[in-house]
C-alpha cells in the first residue's frame, strides 16, 4: 500500500488529482490527528479502526491510501469546516474511509462501520 498524509487541507485537491493520475480510483481516510506522546488519534474511533483499515488495505498491494488529518474533534463538529462544507465530501464524522475517482466519492465507510474487519475487507476488495 502507497500511503500520502495530508496535513493541510489546502493540499488536498492537488494530492487527490496527482494519484488520480497514477490510479484511476484512491482510498481516502479523514481520521483525528495522532497525540505526539502516544502515538494514537485522539479518536477513540479511529483507534478502534485504524488496525482494520491497514490491515484491509495490505491485501491489495498496488493500493493508494491519502491520510487526511482532522486537528481536533471541533472541526468535524462545525458547520463551516472545510471537510463538512464541500459539496463533493460533507464529511459527518471520523473515522470515514472512501473509494474517490475521477468524479468524487464512489462509495465510504463511516465511523462504526470501519470496525469490523471483514466488513472493511469486503468494502476495500470491491472497489
Amino acid at each position: 500500500m502507497h500511503l500520502i498524509r495530508v496535513e493541510d487541507p489546502a493540499f488536498f485537491d492537488s494530492i487527490v488529482q496527482k494519484q488520480l493520475l497514477l490510479n484511476s480510483s484512491v482510498f481516502i481516510l479523514f481520521y483525528g490527528r495522532d497525540i505526539p506522546e502516544t502515538g494514537e488519534s485522539y479518536c477513540p474511533d479511529c483507534v478502534r479502526a485504524l488496525p482494520n483499515i491497514y490491515k484491509a488495505l495490505s491485501t491489495l498491494p498496488n493500493s493508494t491510501l491519502i491520510t487526511t488529518i482532522v486537528d481536533k474533534r471541533t472541526e468535524t463538529d462545525s458547520p463551516t469546516w472545510v471537510y463538512r462544507t464541500r459539496e463533493d465530501i460533507k464529511l459527518t464524522g471520523v473515522p470515514t474511509l472512501c473509494v474517490w475517482d475521477k468524479s468524487g466519492i464512489v462509495a465510504q465507510l463511516v465511523e462504526e462501520e470501519c470496525f469490523d474487519y471483514q466488513s472493511v475487507l469486503k468494502f476495500v476488495s470491491s472497489s
